[in-house]
């Protein structure tokens, strides 16, 4: 089968790399054109290098290519999978270190509170610019898969506003799955079947089957608390477990700025976080780790570019679900998946145009949900507070509606918890005005608001969080790496 795939924002090496080589597992695919694009022509070309690498090894027949002219690689094209982050980790660590200011503590700050609000404002504008080069130059009817978040407002605007036929891909509903088989002692996470539902990073398994056995609350709490590692990394997550009686798909991290409940105190957070990786509630944590990565990643490219010779070996395809769906809108194999789509009746007590994440089915037909779900109230009530964000956020976004996108602020239901509206206006007045090279709908607004901002009265701190670690050094994880090889 021969088509074309292009990958906005390829540079971001590592899932570039794993997307490549599962959809290369599928043996008809075998003939298809990777167009590869991306702002950086530096790591343009050292991913274009590891996927010539994986081509040429294995003797393929593969086509990549890569340029910075995102509309010649998406001509033709008749899938688009975008993995991009606007304006990188120097935006996104004003949007973890400005909220900070005001006492809002966020482990990602990628999905809402304040850090994703503005990373939608900065991702929402580009989102729209790929949706007009997908409806004027890639193969008609093109499928644009998105994995950038914040899921939810990416997804929201390229189907409202951008008028593509989109839909938004995580996995963060396998990892939870994963943890769920291994506390109950599964073999395999195959032999668990579930059903979540919900938004993207706020869905719920409501239903749960071992070997066809069906698994309760009482029963999967008391898995959870009894595993001596999940007990400890996912205190919050059990918490709300027992309490919604459904566990959450999310990490404890992203889990714990999503709700008012659990970060608005200092000494609440360090009450429900695990500092023994950076998803279990680490101030900043995310941004730590890719700015590590991307430390290391530099670093040790002559490691990644040699491993990159070894063969393909399709044992080892991933769970993300981009090749498979793939696979089953062009050969018919049927993959069943949780997709973020505009929900339209598929979950009955969520509105009509909100993005979901809900289980559904592919094949040549397409992407065909599962509708007539109803999730549990308390879900129901938590995903309606984000919605509500997501909605104004992406309004504002796409409108340039600095009041719209204070009350989209306002509305998050952690900000809300620790901030009062004055610390609000001028939290956004800040952010707004220190990222406007990525905010190009709000230009007419920054000169009013970099005026606010020499009256202002709000008092504001310098405060590194609750729980914050520094960024290790080259040479401080190469000696963990090193370490942790010789404890095994």
């Amino acid at each position: 089968m021969g088509f074309k795939i292009a990958i906005i924002g390829a540079g971001s090496v590592g899932f570039t790399k794993k997307l490549f080589t599962d959809i290369l597992c599928v043996p008809e695919f075998q003939d298809v054109e990777f167009a590869l694009t991306d702002m950086s022509e530096h790591n343009l070309q050292m991913i274009k290098q590891i996927l010539d690498t994986i081509v040429a090894s294995n003797k393929l027949p593969t086509k990549v290519t890569a340029t910075t002219n995102r509309r010649e690689a998406l001509t033709g094209a008749r899938y688009i999978i975008s993995c991009v982050r606007v304006g990188g980790l120097e935006a996104y660590a004003d949007d973890i270190r400005i909220p900070l200011k005001y006492g809002i503590d966020q482990c990602v700050g990628d999905t809402i509170c304040a850090g994703g609000i503005l990373y939608g404002q900065r991702n929402i504008p580009v989102i729209l610019d790929f949706c007009k080069d997908i409806r004027e130059v890639a193969e008609p009817g093109a499928k644009f898969l998105n994995y950038a978040n914040p899921m939810a407002m990416n997804t929201w605007a390229a189907i409202e506003y951008g008028k593509v036929d989109t839909v938004g891909l995580c996995h963060g509903v396998q990892h939870g799955a994963e943890q769920i088989a291994e506390v109950l002692g599964a073999k395999s996470p195959s032999e668990l079947d579930y059903i979540c539902s919900g938004i993207n990073h706020q869905t719920w398994f409501v239903d749960l089957k071992l070997n066809g056995r069906k698994i309760g609350k009482d029963e999967l709490v008391a898995a959870f608390e009894a595993h001596p590692v999940f007990s400890q990394q996912e205190k919050l997550r059990i918490d709300v477990l027992k309490r919604f009686g459904v566990y959450s798909t999310e990490s404890n991290g992203h889990l714990s700025e999503y709700l008012p409940w659990y970060r608005k105190r200092p000494d609440e957070i360090t009450k429900w976080i695990d500092m023994s990786d950076w998803i279990h509630g680490e101030t900043g944590g995310y941004l730590r780790h890719s700015t590590e990565t991307r430390n290391w990643f530099e670093t040790e490219f002559p490691q990644f570019l040699e491993s990159a010779s070894k063969p393909l070996d399709r044992s080892k395809r991933s769970n993300e679900h981009a090749s498979h769906i793939l696979e089953a809108l062009e050969t018919g194999r049927v993959y069943r998946g949780h997709f973020n789509v505009k929900n339209n009746g598929v979950i009955t007590n969520l509105p009509a145009d909100a993005i979901i994440e809900s289980p559904g089915f592919v094949d040549r037909f397409g992407i065909n949900m599962v509708s007539g779900v109803t999730i549990p109230e308390a879900c129901a009530a938590t995903c309606m507070a984000s919605i509500n964000v997501q909605r104004m956020s992406v309004h504002a976004a796409v409108s340039g509606d600095i009041d719209l996108l204070k009350l989209a602020v306002l509305h998050d239901p952690l900000v809300g918890a620790v901030a009062t509206p004055e610390e609000v206006w001028q939290m956004v007045d800040e952010m707004v005005v220190a990222q406007a090279r990525w905010l190009p709908q709000y230009a007419d607004a920054v000169p009013a608001a970099k005026e606010r901002l020499t009256k202002s009265t709000v008092k504001t701190r310098e405060w590194t969080g609750a729980a914050r670690r520094n960024v290790r050094s080259i040479e401080e994880l190469r000696a963990e790496k090193a370490a942790l090889k010789q404890a095994v």
